[in-house]
């Protein structure tokens, strides 16, 4: 019996998982160093949708130390990843201190800062002598470049490709956008994304929004509004050029297919089921 690869992988989702990397691994916190690795791991805690670095505690260049602050209290936001699912995975705006798998917390220590309760030893034999990082507490370099958000998947793969199909975003009986001219991201096990050309979009409906947020894959996302619409808040985005890697969609616009009315060559899209189908969700796709 075939099996689909997609099946797999959600199935892993309440496991503990981890695959080493083999990239030169570095975090510093203020500007010391923490950690200088090439044997690191990714690593996702059960239920966990983004991996972080676990690195050898031999390595580290800073001290760890029984916490010095009690656990602050972590509320939890459980997500569905796709339609059909119960929402039981943790969305990634799910700080670090909600750990799912066995082990301990400690805090950070170098000359000058601490970081508490960033680093958590996992009570796991296939993990012993590593410890896993608090992403958000450090400041990151793969080889020499900076990385943001998370650590890439490497089960996690963008692809972009031009189009000409007919391209309509409405809401409310409003056209956003119409084109012939998208670019279209593919993006594992999430709905195909739809790049437009801000010529094609009505911005004079939309308005700048402060909110930012970031994706490794493609960058620091800008949003923008809806403001006639009860379900137009953070409604469409676009990201900055830093990643050579996105240039297709430098400058380009898309909006939540889970929020918006999207007609592709006449037909009528269904809306998918995402973590980003609550306005609330922490970030662009």
């Amino acid at each position: 019996m075939a099996t689909r690869l997609s099946t797999v992988l959600l199935g892993a989702f309440p496991e503990l998982r981890y695959e080493p990397t083999a990239k030169r691994v570095r975090a510093s916190l203020d500007g010391t160093a923490v950690v200088d690795t090439v044997q690191a791991y990714l690593i996702w805690e059960p239920r966990r949708i983004t991996p972080i670095y676990a690195v050898p505690e031999q390595e580290l260049l800073a001290e760890l130390a029984s916490p010095a602050l009690p656990a602050a209290s972590v509320e939890e936001h459980p997500v569905a990843i796709r339609k059909g699912a119960a929402p039981t995975s943790l969305d990634p705006s799910t700080s670090f201190g909600k750990h799912t798998t066995a082990g301990g917390e400690l805090d950070v220590v170098t000359p000058a800062a601490t970081a508490p309760r960033a680093a958590f030893r996992p009570e796991d034999p296939d993990l012993a002598g590593y410890v896993i990082l608090d992403f958000k507490a450090f400041d990151w370099l793969e080889d020499d470049e900076e990385i943001i958000g998370h650590p890439r998947d490497p089960f996690h793969r963008v692809d972009i490709r031009a189009s000409s199909v007919e391209v309509q975003v409405a809401l409310d009986g409003v056209t956003l956008a119409s084109t012939n001219g998208a670019q279209l991201l593919y993006e594992t096990l999430l709905p195909v994304r739809y790049y437009i050309p801000p010529a094609d979009v009505r911005l004079d409906l939309l308005e700048e929004s402060p909110k930012r947020t970031v994706c490794p894959y493609k960058g620091q996302a800008s949003y923008w509004s809806y403001p006639d619409s009860a379900e137009g808040r953070n409604l469409a985005w676009s990201y900055d050029r830093r990643y050579l890697d996105a240039a297709q969609i430098h400058g380009l616009i898309s909006f939540f297919n889970e929020r918006v009315d999207l007609t592709v060559d006449g037909v009528l899209q269904p809306r998918p089921v995402t973590p980003w189908s609550r306005p609330s969700a922490p970030g662009a796709p």
